[in-house]
């Protein structure tokens, strides 16, 4: 009996040393500089230059490489020409004046009929 208990106490002793081995230090990051408000005649203001600082995007994100797409996903990126959708601009450009007052798209006007008596061009 005296041999297992001096064995558990021997193991408890060593737990403390593995531990150590393997330990991770978390650190808690440094606080950041905050924004200052000011109260002028009773109405807050805050920085906008800081506002402005904290919006912008981290550096690593901002160099991170974009992730590639997969088949269906380059698809749906195609603009809608590509993929015979309504495309307002080539609606517009193919009815000319008429876009909005008809349903017929704008044609040249005729050519007046050629003069039987000159020679033609």
């Amino acid at each position: 009996m005296a041999r297992l208990f001096l064995t558990v106490l021997l193991a408890c002793a060593a737990l403390p040393a593995q531990a150590d081995e393997h330990t991770v230090v978390v650190q808690a990051p440094a606080p950041e500089k905050g924004c200052v408000e000011v109260e002028v005649h009773g109405q807050r203001a805050q920085s906008m230059s800081c506002l402005s600082e904290k919006l912008l995007p981290n550096s690593n994100t901002m160099n991170r490489q974009p992730p590639a797409l997969s088949g269906a996903e380059a698809v749906m990126q195609r603009p809608s020409n590509q993929l015979g959708l309504y495309n307002r601009a080539a609606l517009e450009h193919r009815m000319g004046n008429a876009f909005g007052k008809s349903v017929t798209p704008q044609r040249p006007s005729t050519p007046p009929p050629a003069s039987p008596l000159l020679p033609p061009r």
